[in-house]
């Protein structure tokens, strides 16, 4: 039985006895309903908010990654320079160096 039926269900126990009759049975009926309904409108707009909060975290977070991707691409080619530029400075210092002479070997 859903919330909604057992709550009638209950409303209609308790209050058939009312002096008033169906007039305050139906009121509060009504006003059952509207909470109800008012509860059920307040749960799905804080759901819709907290997805609208996620896909903005989503993005951001998709936008910070792109620019780490940017700096870690940038570094790489700046680390690839330098290490370029090494080699060509460790060739010009370092002398070269003359092959050993081999020994004869006796047989």
């Amino acid at each position: 039985m859903s919330l909604f039926a057992a709550a009638m269900q209950q409303t209609e126990q308790t209050h058939d006895c009312c002096s008033n009759g169906k007039k305050r049975e139906v009121r509060l009926k009504m006003d059952i309903l509207a909470v109800i309904l008012s509860i059920i409108i307040g749960t799905l707009a804080a759901i819709v908010y907290s997805l609208r909060i996620l896909v903005m975290l989503e993005r951001r977070i998709a936008r910070i990654d792109i620019n780490m991707t940017k700096i870690v691409t940038r570094l790489e080619r700046e680390e690839l320079k330098i290490e370029a530029e090494e080699r060509k400075i460790e060739r010009r210092v370092a002398p070269r160096k003359k092959p050993k002479k081999r020994a004869k070997k006796r047989r």
